[in-house]
């Protein structure tokens, strides 16, 4: 939960330029930081929640690879092994 000063800021940094802003230079350029500094935050939380879904996505393509190739081993052993019961009891 944000604090009253990260709200104040969220709140500044959303809203449009206040009269102070339209005033002062200085007061524009300490805003925008503050303005910009939000934006890096939230860009850096973004690209780690992008990296951790594309790690997600990667264990989960490792973990189906596994399941297809166990699939794959049980589906050719079982027509094997009805291969091989057809043609002993045909010899």
């Amino acid at each position: 939960m944000p604090q009253s000063g990260e709200f104040t800021e969220k709140k500044m940094a959303t809203s449009k330029p206040s009269d102070i802003e339209k005033e002062s230079l200085e007061a524009h350029v300490e805003i925008c930081a503050v303005r910009y500094q939000q934006l890096d935050g939230r860009l850096t939380n973004l690209e780690n929640k992008v990296s951790d879904i594309h790690e997600d996505i990667v264990e989960g393509q490792k973990s189906l690879t596994k399941v297809i190739i166990g699939t794959a081993g049980t589906v050719i052993a079982g027509v094997l092994s009805v291969v091989i019961t057809i043609l002993i009891k045909m010899g």
